[in-house]
């Protein structure tokens, strides 16, 4: 009896104990995106206003080397290819194989991709919190709840202030695991609604980008890199 009362004093205040760090990440994480999506945003808004406003595409290209962010990012991918950068001296052979449009188009699909890979991250941390949370609860409240019967039953005893501290110190953890659970699934919704909006500008940009690319013969040295008619994108809404 007295090992087994060691392990419940172990388990219970274990269980709690994660739930609070979990319940503390859950928070940090919400700080950390929040801060980046912040960040992005802003830097994706300053990036698209100096880029068509440039007045050629040797311009465009200097800007997005310069400038932070997703979009910049992109854009210097697809200057990459334009100039032919992505392709290394030794295959230029390959180059000549491959259709610069069709590479191009690779090229900027790939880059987005890696950019929502690094919007992303964190986010895997907060589902896992929102749907353990509850069942890691749960299992204190069990344990405890296990313990006192068995103390009941070895004891005899079964009056209200033998059991009442023991399985209200358990019922603990579920609502712990419940206060844990909740604020991490409604961060993950929340930024995952951010990233598909992200994601959905930043396609808009690399289909802008690539419109204009194509006006231009996929060369860098020309005049004017305006999309045609095509309203600078609105910056993500949080």
């Amino acid at each position: 009896m007295m090992e087994s009362n060691d392990i419940t004093a172990m388990i219970v205040p274990g269980v709690l104990w994660t739930l609070i760090v979990f319940s503390i990440a859950t928070w940090a994480i919400l700080l950390i995106k929040g801060l980046q999506f912040a960040r992005n945003r802003v830097e994706n808004k300053r990036f698209q206003k100096a880029f068509w406003e440039a007045k050629s595409m040797e311009e465009g290209e200097s800007i997005s080397e310069k400038r932070p962010g997703t979009m910049a990012s992109i854009a210097r991918a697809g200057f990459d290819v334009i100039t032919g950068r992505d392709i290394s001296p030794r295959n230029q052979d390959l180059a000549q194989k491959i259709n610069r449009s069709d590479r191009l188009e690779r090229t900027l699909r790939q880059q987005i991709q890696r950019e929502r890979r690094s919007l992303e991250g964190g986010l895997a941390i907060l589902a896992s919190i929102g749907s353990t949370s509850p069942f890691i609860g749960l299992f204190g409240t069990v344990w405890g709840i296990m313990e006192a019967l068995i103390t009941i039953g070895e004891t005899g005893e079964a009056g209200l202030d033998t059991v009442a501290g023991p399985i209200g110190h358990a019922l603990i953890a579920t609502g712990v695991g419940i206060a844990a659970a909740v604020p991490a699934v409604l961060v993950y919704n929340y930024f995952t609604r951010r990233l598909k909006l992200n994601v959905s500008l930043m396609d808009d940009f690399a289909h802008d980008f690539y419109s204009l690319a194509q006006q231009h013969a996929f060369q860098s040295h020309a005049p004017r890199p305006v999309a045609p008619e095509i309203p600078s994108p609105s910056p993500a809404m949080g």
